[in-house]
Order: C-alpha cells, then sequence, then structure tokens
C-alpha cells in the first residue's frame, strides 16, 4: 500500500484515529446486522424482527452524530494533513453511506410490517433473500477493506455491485410480467420491488465504502467512474 497511517508525530493524534476507526467498524457491523435482519423480517414476515430493525435505526442514527462530532474534533484540534486528512475525509463519508443503508433497511422492515398486515406478496421473497444475503456481504467486504485498508477487496466491492444491478433487473423484470399476467396481486407485489429497490441501494452504498478505501489508500478519486475506468486508474496507481 501507498499510503501510511501510522508513527504520526502526535500520539494523541494516532489515539483519536485509532478510536474513529474502531468506532466506525462498530457502526458498521450494526448496519450489517439492520441488513440482515430486514431481509429476514421480510422472507418469514416477521413483524417483531422488524419492529426491531426500526428501533435500532434510531441508534445508528446516534452512532453517525457521534462520529461527525468525532471527525470535527480531530479536524479542529490536530488540523491534520495529506494521509491523515484523507482517513478522516473517507472515514467522514463513510459514516455517511453506513447511516443511509440503515435508512434502506428501515424501509424493508416497514415493508414487511405492511406485508404481514396486508397479506404476503405471491412472488418475490426468493429473489429478495437472494439479493439480501449478496449486499449484506458487499458490506462486510467493504468494511474489510476499510479495516485492512485493501484496495483490491475495495476493487472485488465495486464489481458485485454491477452482479446485484444486474440481478435487480432480472428480479424487476420478472416482477412486472407476473404483475401483469395478475393484476390482483400489484399492490403486494409492488411493497416487495420496493424492498428490492432498497437492497440495490444498499449494492450502491457497499460500492461508495469502497471507493473511499480507494481514494484513502491510493489518493484517487474514482466517483463517477466506470469499473474499467476505475481498474484503469488502479494499474496506474500502483
Amino acid at each position: 500500500m501507498d499510503a501510511k497511517f501510522t508513527g504520526h508525530i502526535s500520539k494523541q493524534f494516532n489515539s483519536d484515529m485509532d478510536g474513529l476507526k474502531n468506532h466506525i467498524l462498530m457502526m458498521g457491523g450494526a448496519v450489517e446486522n439492520q441488513v440482515l435482519n430486514a431481509v429476514k423480517s421480510l422472507v418469514e414476515a416477521d413483524s417483531e424482527l422488524a419492529a426491531q430493525v426500526r428501533v435500532t435505526e434510531k441508534q445508528i442514527n446516534s452512532m453517525e452524530l457521534s462520529l461527525d462530532e468525532e471527525c470535527a474534533r480531530v479536524l479542529a484540534l490536530r488540523q491534520p494533513a495529506a494521509s491523515d486528512l484523507r482517513m478522516v475525509i473517507a472515514i467522514s463519508k463513510t459514516i455517511t453511506d453506513l447511516e443511509r443503508i440503515g435508512d434502506e433497511a428501515k424501509k424493508i422492515a416497514k415493508l414487511a410490517i405492511l406485508l404481514v398486515e396486508t397479506g404476503q406478496s405471491p412472488r418475490g421473497y426468493f429473489e429478495a433473500k437472494h439479493i439480501g444475503a449478496h449486499v449484506a456481504g458487499m458490506v462486510h467486504d467493504a468494511l474489510d477493506a476499510f479495516a485492512r485498508l485493501d484496495v483490491d477487496m475495495a476493487l472485488k466491492v465495486a464489481q458485485e455491485d454491477r452482479s446485484v444491478d444486474a440481478e435487480y433487473e432480472s428480479a424487476m423484470r420478472q416482477l412486472v410480467t407476473f404483475m401483469m399476467e395478475d393484476p390482483r396481486s400489484i399492490s403486494r407485489v409492488l411493497n416487495v420491488l420496493w424492498a428490492l429497490r432498497a437492497l440495490e441501494r444498499i449494492g450502491d452504498h457497499a460500492r461508495n465504502i469502497s471507493e473511499h478505501v480507494i481514494y484513502l489508500v491510493k489518493g484517487t478519486d474514482v466517483r463517477h467512474a466506470n469499473l474499467e475506468q476505475v481498474k484503469s486508474q488502479m494499474a496506474g496507481n500502483f
């Protein structure tokens, strides 16, 4: 790896950064569980678990506020530069993406409760379970890449996002076709479609986190670049 994040002249700065990294990984673990529990509540029609996801989302919001304050304090007191500054910026952006993943998990939980109350959808649960496991794995791998400063793992997450997009589009076509054949199912199947859309967005946020890792380690901003462009930039920077 090109970037070095140890041995700063200020021991207190190193301590601050270690605290930030530990806290964001704790937040990430909580968010990953949110995604898994939200999908399980949808697939298994578990309204109690869905309610728990909605309550836990408030805790994730509190983590976001606390971490934002930590980042602001480090910037104000330590005035980091170069790779140290990139670390704080990457952490700040990752916090935002994790909070938004929590929001998407909350949406899925709300839809799970609605489907329990109004009647289960006749289709879409297999797709939700499959895509849900896929994006939860992406969140896990993105956080692992962050913890290890692993650009290869980050790039793998970006590649996985393309697969999730394809799975989502395929599921959407199948469910739309089903609704056309059975109009009575439209309202219930639509709720599953919204849940699939939330899962696709979770994949997007996991990719964002992987891009923050690349920026952190390589100093290269790969946002808005397609996968081939990212690979090309990475090859040029190694």
